[in-house]
């Protein structure tokens, strides 16, 4: 059992039969009335964001959700595959359930495949990947006074906003949580 005084983000638990997790949680101390938590949570299998608040002595069961790395291998069509590295058992994913920032992924890289009670809810790629740019239009030193970005696409496919300086051919390495640039590889 959590209580609410406790929530903390990524906390996930249990609320009338559903998983949520904590995105961000607040502790009120008003000057008059009782204290409380003011918490915005995720569904984590609707993905459904609410924004509420609890009493901080209320308690909640904790949820136990599985993070198991596993290798990206294949996609045929809608379905995604990932081989468990123990046991060389195939998982299929629906692309649904991928989130945005796998787009980020190519083969063979280790993802953590989160699942509740079986039922696989999402997939967190690696925080940084490093990807070659495959087409980018050319900068030229003098274009500009500032930090200038241009568009380049990447060897997934994903598209990101990168230095003038940055050209094709180039590893360059991504916060997958952000989908920004972060530094020459």
């Amino acid at each position: 059992m959590i209580s609410a005084g406790d929530f903390r983000n990524g906390v996930t638990f249990e609320l009338d039969g559903q998983v949520v997790q904590v995105i961000e949680f607040q502790h009120v101390k008003p000057g008059k009335g009782a204290a409380f938590v003011r918490t915005k949570y995720k569904n984590v299998i609707t993905g459904s964001v609410v924004e509420t608040s609890f009493n901080p002595t209320a308690k909640f069961p904790t949820a136990f959700v599985e993070r198991k790395d596993m290798q990206y291998s294949y996609n045929d069509g809608e379905l995604y595959y990932f081989m468990d590295l123990e046991t060389y058992e195939q998982v299929p994913i629906s692309a649904s359930t991928l989130g945005d920032s796998f787009k980020f992924v190519k083969e063979e890289m280790i993802c953590k495949i989160l699942s509740y009670k079986g039922n696989v809810f999402g997939v967190e790629p690696p925080n940084f990947v490093e990807l070659v740019v495959t087409q980018t239009d050319p900068g030229f030193k003098g274009d500009t006074a500032t930090n200038a970005t241009k568009p380049a696409t990447l060897e997934t496919g994903a598209e990101v906003k990168v230095p003038l300086f940055i050209n094709e051919g180039e590893k360059i390495q991504i916060d997958t949580r952000t989908g920004e640039y972060m530094s020459r590889a």
